[in-house]
């Protein structure tokens, strides 16, 4: 038995958003003490409900979470990974920033990360694949 897996076999969709900033670098938040993972950097973004699609979420969260508006674009990952508390399917899309200054609700700190000093940070497991890949992919150059 593995005492890492979720008792029960639902998994949760969860989307982020990786957020260019016009130098290339991208946007990470921190989680705050008193949540799953604290202290833990991840991409902002939160679950999806019911009737909802993944991009109006997406858009929703980062409005509610951060105060910023953003369009979401295409989808860059996903990432099945499991949790002791739950298993997610975490969807990571690109998205623009178009308004809007970073305030903080849901997470203790956010801070703009050139792509290959991404792997420099504390992640959520979940986003470990995702920031792998976009060093992979786009370390030194601009999307």
């Amino acid at each position: 038995m593995n005492f890492n897996q979720p008792t029960n076999n639902k998994i949760v969709p969860v989307l982020a958003a990786i957020i260019m900033n016009h130098d290339g670098s991208v946007l990470l938040a921190q989680r705050r003490p008193d949540k799953n993972n604290p202290l833990k950097w991840e991409f902002p973004g939160g679950k999806l409900k019911a009737k909802e699609s993944p991009e109006y979420c997406l858009a929703r969260e980062i409005q509610e979470e951060l105060g910023i508006k953003i369009s979401v674009r295409q989808l860059f990952s996903a990432v099945n990974y499991s949790y002791p508390h739950e298993n997610i399917l975490l969807l990571a899309y690109f998205a623009e920033l178009l308004a809007g200054s970073v305030r903080l609700s849901d997470h203790q700190e956010v801070r703009w990360v050139p792509i290959e000093k991404l792997n420099a940070y504390d992640l959520s497991p979940a986003d470990i694949p995702i920031v792998e890949k976009l060093i992979d992919n786009y370390s030194g150059s601009y999307l």
